[in-house]
């Protein structure tokens, strides 16, 4: 199996991007389609995984305002979790919101996801809430100083 890498999405990758995120929020987990797509798509930073057969399969987004980045809409299909394309696909935009300016991320995490990130850097901060649903929880680390050196 190779190794799971990250890009950037363009607009040519957009239908694949958006029926990921409808497979993944409205059929698996019941957000809601119009509050699943929002108005910061239009501006937001999107990056993609493909599998081995160029399927999309992991997609978030960044945006960025000043110092601090907002990531979201991360998602994964069912059958690639666990496998490292979440992770390639953090990894990118911690790298695009570098490039953009930030100097910190923060993000709703969903409980089940907390561990994910923290193993990634990330630190919880306030109590749990519900968005669309969901229990959340927000999330927040610096760039340039993540485990293993990530970004």
């Amino acid at each position: 199996m190779a190794v799971p890498s990250a890009q950037l999405a363009t607009t040519a990758d957009w239908p694949e991007v958006a029926a990921l995120r409808a497979r993944v929020f409205v059929e698996e987990q019941g957000v809601p389609p119009e509050i699943e797509r929002d108005a910061a798509d239009a501006s937001a930073v999107h990056v993609l995984s493909r599998d081995g057969t160029g399927r999309v399969v992991a997609t978030g987004r960044v945006l960025v305002d000043g110092a601090t980045a907002r990531i979201g809409r991360m998602a994964a299909a069912a059958e690639v979790r666990g496998r490292g394309h979440g992770g390639v696909v953090l990894d990118e935009l911690h790298r695009q919101a570098l490039r953009l300016g930030a100097t910190a991320v923060e993000l709703h995490a969903q409980l089940p996801a907390r561990r994910f990130y923290e193993r990634a850097g990330y630190t919880a901060v306030g109590e749990v809430f519900e968005e669309a649903g969901i229990a959340h929880v927000t999330m927040r680390r610096r760039l340039g100083e993540g485990p293993a050196g990530t970004v």
